[in-house]
């Protein structure tokens, strides 16, 4: 582990030290709107989850530019970055545990802590946002989904529609699949 690494951990344990991820469930997820004071949170999420992921498909430079070049959390940047009309976090305990962000009909962006993944916050995060949608009328979503994330969206009823190139900072490309879901009454 690398001292950035150490010191990101270290920074997100101060944040939940109240936190028990071990037996949650549905219930104790919170969704609220982000807020400013936020942004520090999200930005260690952000990195964290980006971090987290294997060369597998993406080759380190490529995980590299996803975070933004970033070993260490902002305070601002995060609501630049991911521009987006609504941008909810998920919170377990008063702690920030992922967000997802979206436009209409459009999920930005969904990222949850690696402490957190597979306990429900991406699902209730990504029902959430089609719930909004629905409100509004719209009978079809979208995301652009990493490739990492492409099994996760499908379980959740999403169809791959073609892969595209995602553009990162300074030039550089990767692979993404969009995907959509027609949206019940």
């Amino acid at each position: 582990m690398t001292y950035c690494d150490r010191q990101l951990n270290t920074l997100y344990k101060a944040c939940s030290l109240n936190a028990s991820p071990k037996n949650m469930n549905a219930q104790e997820i919170i969704l609220r709107p982000a807020q400013p004071t936020d942004a520090r949170d999200l930005s260690i999420i952000h990195i964290a989850a980006i971090k987290a992921l294997p060369a597998t498909f993406y080759s380190p430079e490529e995980l590299l530019a996803w975070r933004n070049y970033r070993d260490r959390p902002d305070n601002g940047n995060i609501f630049k970055l991911i521009q987006a009309d609504n941008f909810w976090v998920a919170a377990i305990d008063n702690v920030i545990t992922g967000f997802a962000s979206y436009i209409d009909d459009e999920l930005i962006a969904l990222y949850v802590h690696p402490q957190y993944q597979g306990r429900g916050i991406g699902r209730n995060l990504v029902e959430h946002f089609c719930d909004r949608a629905r409100e509004q009328g719209i009978d079809r979503v979208m995301t652009t989904a990493s490739l990492y994330a492409e099994g996760f969206y499908s379980r959740l009823g999403f169809t791959a529609i073609a892969r595209a190139p995602h553009y990162l900072s300074k030039g550089i490309i990767v692979p993404v699949m969009k995907m959509s879901k027609k949206l019940m009454a």
